[in-house]
Order: structure tokens, then C-alpha cells, then sequence
């Protein structure tokens, strides 16, 4: 007897338990809460995202949390946290984005231990925030000065040059050697003799990024994701671009175009190209080559360093990006990057020790010779070619543009 009125006692304050913590006035209900984030994110760097709680309950609380992040930022957290009725507590959780993207929702899970401590009422509560994160930023940071204050502020100084290109700069008496295009019939009208048009030099040049997000980057090396490689060394291009004071732009396509950028300077044309390549999605579908360039000549008519960041598997499967990429020339500076397959290349130079791994390289060494031709047909058509692994993509691409820039080919 004394057994059954202990368990009906148990029971009873169990239920009553249960009674008080939850109902209209359950206290979880009771529990205003709001998020404040940092207004940018990138991937691999931590950030502290704060909470502010505060409890209208008539007693002290404590609460376990659940909170289910949008995907970028790795997903759920776990915490527990003590109330006191009335008062404002301020939580900070640290968050480290673990890849970069934009996503939308979110919401917390809170579990509320009930006065005596013997039942958890659960109530979900939406708590939704929009994020954009950013590749990694290391290396692409821009200086707060533009490219221009920054070579005065170092003792260096501008220096016309005098030359072909479209920039006017003065007048001068026409000599005989002198193209005639170049002669200004008012002002020779004017002043009764031949007199021509001096040009200078266009040392802002344009930078315009493609980045093919189509199924043959989305595939996966060991050295890690080959688009998010590309990713990485576009954003450092056009961190580089933005310090030499050139112009920006990107287009981000697979089977359809996702994101468009007009080439811009300075940091507005930095941000561009981040918010670009936070929404560059992998889609696992043949790019629409053809309507890329199209899209691109149509929007694009200066002449620029055009950088498209891709691969090609043999001159058939690729037939369509090598005969495109000619298109480019003369009027813009084509600069294919294409991203190695390590694994591919180990493949076909391991050394067999049976049978099937026999077949395995001789099926890797035809694939390698048949990339080598479709790359040699794009040089054949006046298309540089960056062939580098995904691993040192990023500092390949900043130094080919570097050499172009001191070369004065574009």
C-alpha cells in the first residue's frame, strides 16, 4: 500500500507538473527572443551572432535550446540557458560558416523544464534569417585607399604616355608620316594647316570573369571541390584587378546564365563579383555554351582580359566551349583556365599491380591525351590557356594577369 501511494503521489505531481508548464500561459510562450548577426559572412571565419532573452514567466526558467541554422552555417546548435522573470539576458554563440552560399529560414526548439522539475514542455518557435556567405576572403581584401591614392602614397606618380590609344590629350601640328585618321579637320580649318589629334595610352583596362558552374567543375577531387577552387581564384582575380585599378565584371552560367555583373572599378565592383560568387550554384547539367557568349557579346562590347574558368574532357565532348572561346578574338583577350583532375593524372602514371588497374591507366592516359588536343585546339584559335591543378589555381590566375598587364598584350 505504501508502494501504490507513493507512485499515485509521483503521478499526481507529475501531472501537475506537466499543468504548469505548459497550457495559454506555458512560459515558453513567454519568452521574447531576438537574433542580431553580422551583416556579411565568409566561409572558415568565425562570427559571433547575439541573442537577447528575456522571460515574462512568474518564475525562473531554464531552458534547452535547439536551433536548426540554415545549411551554410553547419546546420544545428545546442545550448541551455537560465531566465529570471523580467530580466534581459544577452547570449552570444560563435558560428563558423562552413561553406558559402545563400540560404533562408531557421528556426529553435526550446524546452522548458517545468517548477518541479520533473517534465520538459517543447514548443517550436520560427526564428527565420536570410544569409548570404562568402568564399574565403584571405588575400582578397582591398586597402581603403584606391589603387590610384595608394602609388601617391608610396612616392610614385602618373606618366602620360603618349601612343594608339583612345584617351585624347591634346593637339598637335599633322607631320608627314603621320596617319590621316588621326588629322582634325575643324581645328585644321581653323588654323589653316594640317593639325592631328593626340592620343594617350588607356591604362585602365577590363577584367571580365566567366565561371562555368556546370557539371564539369562540380565534381570532386582530393584536393577538394574543383568549382569552389574556381571560386576562390576568381574572387582573387578580382581583388587583383580592383588594385590595379581595372575595371571588374563577371558572369556566372551553366545551363543558363545565373548571375551578371557589369565590369565597375574599385570596391562596388569587388562586392559585385562577391555577391556573384556566393550565389554560384553547381548544377550537374551540360553548360549552355552558346548562350553564355552570346549573352556576353551582347553586354559586352570593350575590349577586355575575358577569363573563363572551366575544363574540357576531349574536342568532341568539348566542341562547343573550344569553338566558342575563339569567338572571343579579335576583339577581347581570351584566357582559358582549366582545372587538372590530380586523380586522373595519378591514374595514369601509377603503376599497375593488376589487372583492372592495367585498364584503369590506359583508360586515364587516353583521357589526358584526348584534354591535350581539345586544349591545343583552343590555342590554335588565339585562346590563352591556364591548365593548372584546383590547389594552385588562385595564385596561377593572378600571376598570368600580372604577366599580361607588364607585357601590355591586352
Amino acid at each position: 500500500m505504501l508502494l501504490l501511494a507513493l507512485d499515485l503521489v509521483w503521478v499526481a505531481l507529475l501531472v501537475a507538473d506537466a499543468a504548469l508548464a505548459g497550457g495559454k500561459n506555458a512560459p515558453a510562450r513567454s519568452i521574447a527572443i531576438t537574433r542580431r548577426a553580422p551583416p556579411a559572412l565568409s566561409v572558415g571565419r568565425a562570427v559571433v551572432v547575439e541573442y537577447d532573452w528575456v522571460s515574462h514567466a512568474g518564475r525562473r526558467l531554464v531552458v534547452s535550446i535547439r536551433e536548426a541554422m540554415p545549411a551554410p552555417l553547419g546546420g544545428m546548435n545546442d545550448r541551455r540557458l537560465e531566465l529570471r522573470p523580467g530580466e534581459r539576458l544577452r547570449e552570444r554563440v560563435v558560428v563558423k560558416p562552413v561553406h558559402r552560399g545563400r540560404a533562408a529560414g531557421g528556426w529553435l526548439a526550446l524546452r522548458v523544464l517545468g517548477p518541479l522539475g520533473l517534465v520538459w514542455r517543447q514548443e517550436r518557435r520560427e526564428l527565420p534569417w536570410d544569409i548570404t556567405v562568402f568564399p574565403p576572403l584571405e588575400g582578397a581584401a582591398t586597402r581603403a585607399l584606391p589603387a590610384a591614392a595608394r602609388r601617391r602614397e608610396a612616392g610614385r606618380r602618373e606618366v602620360r604616355r603618349l601612343g594608339a590609344g583612345r584617351l585624347f590629350e591634346s593637339l598637335r601640328e599633322w607631320v608627314p608620316g603621320d596617319d590621316t585618321r588621326l588629322i582634325d579637320w575643324k581645328a585644321t580649318a581653323r588654323r589653316g594647316k594640317p593639325i592631328a589629334r593626340q592620343y594617350e595610352d588607356e591604362r585602365r583596362q577590363q577584367v571580365m570573369i566567366m565561371l562555368d558552374a556546370g557539371r564539369l567543375l562540380t565534381a570532386e577531387t582530393g584536393e577538394g571541390s574543383r568549382l569552389e577552387a574556381a571560386v576562390a581564384a576568381a574572387l582573387r582575380l578580382a581583388a587583383a584587378a580592383v588594385e590595379h585599378d581595372d575595371d571588374v565584371g563577371i558572369l556566372v552560367f551553366a545551363d543558363t546564365v545565373q548571375r551578371y555583373a557589369p565590369p565597375a572599378r574599385g570596391r562596388r565592383a569587388l562586392r559585385a563579383v562577391l555577391d556573384a560568387l556566393a550565389a554560384a550554384e553547381g548544377r550537374v547539367a551540360e553548360s549552355d555554351y552558346p548562350a553564355a557568349f552570346r549573352y556576353l557579346a551582347a553586354r559586352s562590347r570593350k575590349r577586355s582580359l575575358t577569363v573563363l574558368f572551366t575544363d574540357v574532357i576531349d574536342r568532341t565532348a568539348s566542341d562547343a566551349l573550344v569553338s566558342h572561346a575563339g569567338t572571343l578574338r579579335p576583339r577581347h583577350l581570351p584566357l582559358a583556365v582549366t582545372l587538372r583532375d590530380p586523380a586522373l593524372e595519378h591514374a595514369a602514371t601509377a603503376r599497375p599491380t593488376r589487372e583492372t588497374a592495367a585498364f584503369e591507366r590506359a583508360a586515364a592516359e587516353e583521357l589526358l591525351q584526348a584534354r591535350d588536343a581539345a586544349l591545343s585546339a583552343m590555342r590554335r584559335q588565339g585562346v590563352l590557356v591556364l591548365d593548372v591543378a584546383p590547389r594552385g589555381a588562385a595564385e596561377a590566375v593572378v600571376e598570368r594577369y600580372r604577366q599580361l598587364k607588364r607585357r601590355g598584350i591586352l
